[in-house]
């Protein structure tokens, strides 16, 4: 089996909201990366429960995420 040699571009599809939900979702993990060792484990659990969501139901994950940010933003514990 011969591999390609031409770099891979990206999906082959597009889908504007789907790709909003991955961008935040990144977004989301770099923001709780810094945060103590306790903190940022249980929000990336949270994290990743969201992204297992997204493979079924993207609209329910992005509700679940826009709700995860505003408690993260809102929370005194986790700056």
């Amino acid at each position: 089996m011969r591999l390609s040699t031409v770099p891979w571009a990206g999906p082959e599809w597009d889908d504007p909201d789907l790709t909003r939900l991955a961008r935040q979702l990144r977004d989301a993990h770099r923001a709780v990366a810094p945060l103590p060792k306790e903190t940022r484990q249980r929000l990336i659990r949270h994290l990743l429960a969201i992204t297992d969501l997204a493979k079924r139901d993207a609209e329910l994950a992005d509700r679940r995420l826009e709700a995860f940010l505003a408690d993260f933003q809102e929370a005194p514990d986790v700056r």
